[in-house]
């Protein structure tokens, strides 16, 4: 999957730039979806799981400095900080408590949009390469072939864990199901497509909040399934 079918959350009280940025990110082909306050973001983010959160520092009430700490501990989704401020020092402190990336207001849209592809081509790249993938309630560690939901250990079979850890390792890329058959099962059960359904959907009852709506093991319709 390329980055621009990427979800983003758009974080900002300033409901003008959210519907034009918001626009803009979509021509370019990603899913966009706005908060229009700190409320609105913190609600949104289970629901929505953005693969990366656009975020002011400057709002009402609660600003971006507290909805970023809430991110963090729950998350490791990337985040870039929008301010008006661009002096070294706010940068410091958006990189300490956890941003990706750091964007000065005024800014132009194209600009936002390549540092959204470099963050999440970043992130990707981590997610591919690392041992020890966490993301929402699940960790998943790639050499102890263990796996947590809510820091409760789950019991997967080795067929199961074999296609988990492929999606894994795949990270937001769709896999077709015929090539999912080849590098779990082998070449000796060509075309047997039916058991890649079959343990998806055991992975879902392990692994998702809702089996019937997953969040991370998604079906890309009429070709395969991609983890994300």
């Amino acid at each position: 999957m390329n980055a621009p079918q990427a979800r983003i959350l758009l974080v900002d009280d300033d409901a003008t730039l959210t519907d034009l940025l918001g626009d803009y990110l979509r021509q370019a082909g990603y899913q966009v979806q706005a908060a229009n306050s700190a409320r609105q973001a913190l609600e949104q983010f289970p629901t929505w799981n953005p693969d990366l959160v656009v975020l002011d520092v400057m709002m009402p009430h609660t600003d971006g400095w507290q909805v970023l700490g809430e991110l963090r501990r729950a998350s490791r989704v990337p985040v870039i900080m929008l301010t008006a401020k661009e002096q070294e020092v706010d940068k410091l402190r958006a990189f300490r408590a956890g941003a990706d990336d750091y964007v000065t207001k005024p800014f132009s849209f194209a600009e936002l949009a390549a540092r959204i592809g470099a963050v999440l081509n970043r992130a990707r790249g981590a997610a591919a390469n690392a041992s020890l993938i966490e993301t929402g309630h699940l960790s998943i560690d790639l050499i102890r072939r263990r796996v947590y939901r809510k820091g409760q250990a789950v019991e997967l079979t080795p067929t199961e864990f074999r296609l988990l850890e492929v999606l894994v390792r795949h990270y937001d890329t769709p896999l077709p199901s015929e090539e999912l058959v080849r590098r779990v099962w082998g070449p000796a059960y060509e075309g047997e497509v039916e058991h890649v359904k079959h343990y998806i959907w055991a992975l879902r009852r392990k692994l998702e909040e809702d089996p019937g709506d997953p969040k991370h093991l998604i079906t890309e319709r009429g070709y395969g399934y991609r983890f994300t």
